[in-house]
């Protein structure tokens, strides 16, 4: 009896290969890591005392560097229990808890007509694959060199071209003995009733060979290189080998690169994933002319827990992601989710990589929005309500997501992330010394009849922290070089006041701080605030150097003192030293923006080299110089604590 290939898939699938092995070998438990699904014992094969036997979970294979005995969990029963295959397929099915199947005729000539239709596919990918190299595929290689699509990546995806001939490829499979019906069975023929003879569905096109999760081509995508077709990419039509809905572009060797580690990455096109995995993102893949559906979701849970759907930053882009975030909501399971990542405004995956290396998309990647506050993003449309009766509505929405979802435990925890969320925008902001209230007369009013900080306080709520906050990019690597005296304000203006953290929580947690020894002293000192909120500047300092930042602190002390900038020295009053915090922030963001503005400016006069575009260049750079240089100086600042003001 045959076995189909997909029933011994789901076997190596449910079962992992240690299992199998560790019923003959015991595990050597200082050299292997179960965790990582590396096993190492002394081979069952040959004698020996020091393990050179080794299984991989993530790959489903066994090998021993002695005797160099290699194989799957099949072959290991054949070889070592001295079963016959289909003996060894029984137990194994058992184990797996797999019924066996019943033998069925008209299965196994399907399966058989099956391998002659991989032959068939096989024959075409290497007459496109002829075609791209030969003098008659001149234009297509023009068209992937200017889209920056080398020839190893070339050779790697096995690109090919579809020559402009209606009967080319329909001509060079007759002659290699293809019958005219596995012809249209492949779909690589259209049959019309109104034409008397079948023609070759692509033609003029750059070829993308489609591959299943075995590495066999199924199907495959092509570019148009003429402008006036109906479709600039043209999909294979389904067919026995090919389901689109059950089908992502580079899915086998995406396989692999999630079973060594490396991030799952779904982007939208052929060109996205190829700059991608030659870019060193081996683990990108592509849904096939569809949005995602809940058969891909499957798939990707299946290689991954968590993998990044990635979109564009335009319009569509971003309705993409709403629509994928709402698809993968009701079908969460512990463990498994997705996270949401968006590229810059105007650029796919295959630009950003093109004009801006890979360390653009590392980190468009590395920014990724956990489904939680993709959902909250969505909801909130990135404002918060103001009146009662919003907040009210956006309460019910949330709850309304998270009933969605049908396991019970992940929607219990979504109702609790969702609520975190509410309480830390929403709670009542902590203020020095609590309020007076009205028991206590006018000693509590200031001179505009407001109420003043002062006498005995109340309990501060509890600083409540968010999925945002705990996902927040500070706590994350990044470039090693010194802060500017503006980040060195904002810092030190809240480790030596450490109560101007509280108000500001979510916003500090968001906040994008160019060198990392700023970016890591936030993350710390939010971390230390949130833990213990009564800590004053001299226990947050004691506290951030007994971390190790205590040489980052003085640094900046030191540069600030440099820089005659005094606002956020612990003696300034508090006072001041939040109208100063504002201010750099202030700076901060502008700067940002314009810096966000000068890139879009760039890539204009790239494309565009009018003098209009270069003035635009030329003003965002001195507005970008102002903002930097500016000495910003405020009316009254520094009169609580006796000084002049200097700028930030």
């Amino acid at each position: 009896m045959r076995f189909s290939d997909s029933f011994l898939d789901e076997i190596r699938q449910r079962l992992p290969i240690s299992q199998v092995v560790g019923e003959h070998v015991i595990w050597d438990k200082r050299k292997s890591q179960p965790g990582r699904g590396d096993f190492w014992a002394c081979c069952p094969f040959h004698g020996e005392k020091t393990p050179s036997f080794h299984a991989d979970d993530r790959k489903g294979i066994y090998h021993c560097f002695g005797c160099k005995a290699t194989g799957d969990h099949f072959r290991f029963l054949v070889e070592k229990a001295g079963l016959s295959f289909p003996e060894a397929v029984e137990r194994l099915a058992g184990m797996a808890g797999l019924p066996m199947p019943a033998r069925d005729e008209r299965t196994e000539k399907r399966e058989a007509q099956r391998r002659t239709l991989f032959d068939v596919m096989e024959l075409a990918t290497q007459y496109f694959e002829a075609a791209l190299s030969h003098n008659i595929g001149a234009r297509a290689r023009g068209y992937l060199n200017e889209r920056g699509v080398s020839a190893q990546a070339q050779a790697r995806f096995r690109i090919g071209f579809a020559p402009d001939s209606r009967n080319g490829l329909k001509e060079h499979l007759a002659a290699n003995g293809v019958s005219a019906q596995e012809m249209v069975d492949t779909g690589l023929v259209i049959v019309r009733e109104e034409q008397p003879l079948p023609y070759d569905r692509f033609r003029n096109r750059v070829m993308f060979p489609i591959s299943d999760m075995r590495g066999r081509v199924i199907a495959f995508g092509g570019r148009a290189l003429s402008t006036d077709v109906p479709a600039k990419y043209l999909n294979s039509p389904e067919t026995e080998l090919f389901h689109k809905r059950l089908t992502l572009y580079n899915g086998h060797s995406a396989r692999q690169a999630a079973r060594d580690g490396k991030p799952l990455v779904v982007v939208e096109g052929y060109l996205d994933v190829i700059a991608a995995v030659m870019a060193g993102f081996e683990g990108t893949i592509a849904p096939l002319g569809t949005a995602l559906t809940e058969d891909h979701l499957a798939l990707l849970w299946s290689l991954q827990d968590v993998p990044i759907l990635c979109f564009d930053g335009d319009a569509a882009g971003l309705r993409a992601a709403e629509r994928a975030a709402l698809l993968a909501l009701p079908l969460l399971k512990p463990g498994k989710t997705v996270r949401i990542a968006t590229l810059p405004e105007g650029l796919d995956p295959d630009d950003l990589i093109l004009k801006h290396g890979r360390e653009a998309f590392a980190d468009v990647l590395d920014r990724a929005k956990t489904l939680s506050d993709a959902i909250w993003g969505i909801e909130t449309h990135g404002t918060l309500p103001e009146t009662p009766e919003a907040r009210a509505a956006l309460e019910a929405r949330l709850r309304e997501r998270a009933q969605s979802i049908q396991d019970a435990s992940v929607r219990r925890h979504y109702m609790q992330a969702f609520e975190e969320k509410l309480s830390a925008f929403f709670q009542p902001m902590r203020r020095s010394g609590g309020w007076r209230n009205e028991g206590q007369g006018q000693r509590g009013r200031n001179e505009g009849g407001q109420w003043r900080p002062g006498g005995r306080s109340q309990p501060s709520p509890r600083v409540v922290v968010s999925d945002m906050l705990r996902n927040s990019r500070l706590l994350k690597p990044g470039r090693a070089d010194d802060p500017s005296p503006r980040e060195a304000a904002i810092i030190m203006a809240l480790v030596n006041h450490p109560r101007l953290v509280e108000p500001r929580l979510e916003t500090l947690a968001a906040l994008d701080l160019p060198s990392a020894a700023a970016r890591e002293l936030l993350g710390a000192v939010i971390d230390l605030v949130t833990h213990d909120h009564d800590l004053d500047g001299q226990g947050l300092t004691l506290a951030l150097g007994a971390r190790g930042h205590g040489e980052a602190l003085e640094r900046m002390r030191q540069l600030l003192m440099r820089q005659g900038i005094w606002q956020s020295d612990a003696e300034a009053a508090e006072s001041d030293a939040e109208t100063g915090l504002k201010h750099a922030l202030a700076l901060h963001y502008k700067s940002i923006e314009l810096n966000r503005e000068l890139k879009a400016a760039e890539l204009a006069l790239g494309e565009d080299p009018s003098e209009e575009t270069f003035e635009r260049l030329r003003d965002i750079q001195n507005q970008i110089t102002t903002v930097d240089g500016t000495e910003a100086l405020i009316e009254g600042f520094g009169s609580l604590s006796g000084r002049a003001a200097r700028s930030l």
